[in-house]
């Protein structure tokens, strides 16, 4: 599955508000000045560099809440002079991400990204990593705390407090009856965290509301299969919401193909999938949960940088990626723009904005 991104050709542009004075090059760039990777390793502010490779590690490499990372990564490798790695698992199996970690070591890469899905997996390739001079950030998902994992830092979402409060947000549609929540792989660290705050802001509720967990799977088809069974089995439920992209996308179109809002039904997730942003503005879901992806590859490969510039005397920082409820009152921009930043355009651009700035 690896898929090698080198010799990219223009510089890409940079997240809105991302880097401020962030030197000549993102201000060429943002003047419309065509830079090559190689130059952009030479503009100021910093001096000329080897041409550095960073390997991310995946354990869903196909899955399209990932497009948007890819292309922060591509983007932030541009402008900074890197040449990067796309590889992993298609299938959340993390011996294939384990090897594709060792890999990566065999490799001589300069720098090494890896979601830590699994609490323990993980340690022993990390510090071998470590030991060969190699720095290693988790992104996406990220050890437990207090674990022995040496990762660097973490470029990512709260996820437990993330879920704690979609919790809330169901406890504040639901009263009473069955919920049904979906995870995609349970027990994996991207998401299982989500999943646990949920069910514990539900429980400290004290409302009646019986929630079930259903795992639904590592791909899209699957997912949307499981949800539909689980609905069928399960027709007086009274909310159904996700804590993956992939399955958030099937609450959404089994709530629109059975008309549940209009049954007095809730549903929610996380991500901003397509699909899931049109459903959302056609009323058949309540909310998403946006944790930025794009900014998860570009602040990656930026705290990669920083580390090797200055021969690991700067950083490296955890990074949380946020929180944002995006509900049907304000789904509107993500309809009328199409960007790399959410993954559905490849066109490089800088999108202007209008109005004032709401946190």
């Amino acid at each position: 599955m690896a898929q090698d991104r080198e010799n990219q050709g223009d510089v890409q542009s940079v997240r809105r508000g991302l880097l401020q004075g962030a030197g000549l090059t993102a201000a060429l760039a943002l003047l419309g000045g065509a830079i090559t990777p190689a130059q952009a390793a030479e503009a100021g502010p910093f001096p000329a560099h080897k041409r550095w490779k960073i390997v991310f590690v995946n354990h869903v490499t196909t899955n399209p809440f990932f497009v948007p990372t890819q292309y922060g990564i591509q983007d932030a490798a541009a402008l900074l002079g890197f040449d990067y790695q796309w590889t992993g698992s298609a299938n959340a199996d993390v011996a294939e991400m384990v090897n594709a970690v060792n890999a990566a070591i065999a490799a001589k890469a300069d720098a090494i990204a890896v979601p830590i899905v699994d609490p323990k997996a993980f340690n022993t390739p990390i510090q071998k990593a470590l030991d060969a001079g190699i720095p290693v950030f988790a992104y996406n998902a990220d050890a437990p705390s207090g674990s022995a994992n040496p990762r660097l830092a973490y470029i990512g979402q709260d996820l437990y407090l993330s879920g704690y409060q979609m919790g809330e947000r169901i406890v504040s549609l639901v009263d009473s009856g069955l919920v049904g929540l979906f995870i995609a792989t349970p027990g994996q660290l991207n998401i299982q965290p989500r999943l646990d705050g949920a069910l514990d802001a539900i429980k400290k509720s004290g409302k009646k509301i019986d929630a079930q967990t259903i795992a639904t799977g590592a791909t899209v088809n699957e997912e949307l299969s499981k949800i539909k069974s689980f609905f069928l089995g399960h027709q007086d439920l009274k909310g159904m919401f996700a804590v993956d992209a992939g399955s958030t996308q099937g609450v959404a179109q089994v709530m629109k193909d059975s008309n549940l809002p209009s049954k007095g039904v809730h549903g929610g997730g996380f991500d901003l999938l397509p699909r899931t942003v049109e459903l959302i503005h056609e009323g058949f879901l309540d909310f998403t949960i946006d944790q930025q992806p794009y900014v998860q590859g570009f602040y990656t490969v930026l705290e990669a940088f920083v580390f090797l510039a200055s021969g690991g005397l700067v950083g490296p920082a955890n990074i949380n990626t946020g929180l944002k409820f995006v509900t049907k009152g304000t789904v509107d921009p993500y309809l009328t723009t199409e960007t790399r930043y959410e993954g559905k355009s490849t066109k490089p651009q800088i999108v202007p904005r209008t109005g004032p700035i709401k946190a």
